[in-house]
């Protein structure tokens, strides 16, 4: 990541994170007077210990000195998760992973036993995607429920752009912002911990180009390597679906993710996935 990007980035979140805490869940008087939304910046730099001009300039994205210490307050002041204190060190210090070279042949291998636990997921729709949130492995259900990601071009395989390219998946999640919303906070993860690696660059300025929302969401997504949401989507041929969407790391030298969407347990999902893959098995048949 270029300096200036890191910084902006870096700028980016904090203003971010400061709009979305209110002055009284930490102790502060609300006023009547606020032009903006959540705390101001010498409230920040109040709560954190360091000085409002010091801390001005670190959010406006200024290329000065900081410490993990000081680093450590402002998290605290901010109220950031363990993984949004990570993605702040990673931009502040750029204590990420370097530029390390991403190998497309290595990341799309898929272990025996990885491709072993994706067959016998069979009625949980799973999608494995490399750092770049690429998809390089799918069982049959996520074919099913999502579409058949084989009969895309490689280079197109990719979550992130497929969330907002293709109409299928707008239809399909009924709450389609947090959807989108859980895969840009892995996605953040991910470009804090390669701060180095210009593909995010490009990639961002490349959507937020191409689909005006893509912006906006992105600007609000906050950061977690695992997030664990409930989806409700409305498929075109079951219906009404609820999945548990479950983000794993898997451990190893590839940085895969594997992505799990259970079936709500109080409801028919299970029983409508089933039917959905047991028609499409007859419809082979009738066809052969």
């Amino acid at each position: 990541m270029a300096n200036q990007t890191r910084l902006q980035a870096l700028s980016d979140f904090l203003k971010a994170r400061r709009a979305a805490i209110s002055p009284g869940s930490v102790g502060l008087p609300e006023g009547t007077r606020r032009r903006t939304p959540g705390l101001r910046r010498e409230e920040v730099a109040q709560l954190a210990g360091v000085s409002s001009t010091w801390y001005t300039w670190l959010e406006q994205g200024r290329d000065i000195k900081v410490s993990s210490s000081v680093l450590d307050c402002i998290a605290t002041a901010l109220k950031l998760t363990s993984d949004e204190r990570k993605y702040l060190f990673a931009l502040a210090l750029e204590t990420g992973t370097g530029n390390a070279l991403f190998q497309q042949e290595k990341s799309s291998i898929i272990s025996p036993s990885l491709q072993k636990i994706l067959q016998e997921l069979k009625t949980c729709p799973t999608i494995i995607s490399d750092r770049r949130c690429g998809i390089v492995g799918w069982n049959e259900a996520a074919a099913h429920v999502f579409l058949d990601f084989s009969k895309l071009p490689i280079e197109e395989r990719n979550m992130i752009r497929l969330l907002f390219v293709r109409k299928e998946f707008r239809r399909l999640a009924v709450n389609w912002e947090q959807f989108v919303s859980g895969y840009l906070s892995i996605f953040r993860a991910y470009y804090g911990q390669y701060v180095e690696d210009r593909w995010y660059d490009e990639f961002i300025e490349e959507l937020k180009g191409l689909h005006p929302a893509f912006n906006e969401i992105w600007e609000q997504s906050r950061v977690s390597s695992a997030p664990d949401v409930l989806l409700e989507f409305r498929h075109a041929k079951a219906g009404k679906m609820l999945f548990h969407l479950t983000s794993l790391q898997v451990q190893g030298s590839t940085d895969l993710r594997c992505s799990i969407y259970t079936p709500a347990a109080d409801s028919n999902t299970e029983i409508k996935l089933k039917q959905l893959m047991e028609q499409h098995k007859d419809d082979l048949g009738r066809s052969s």
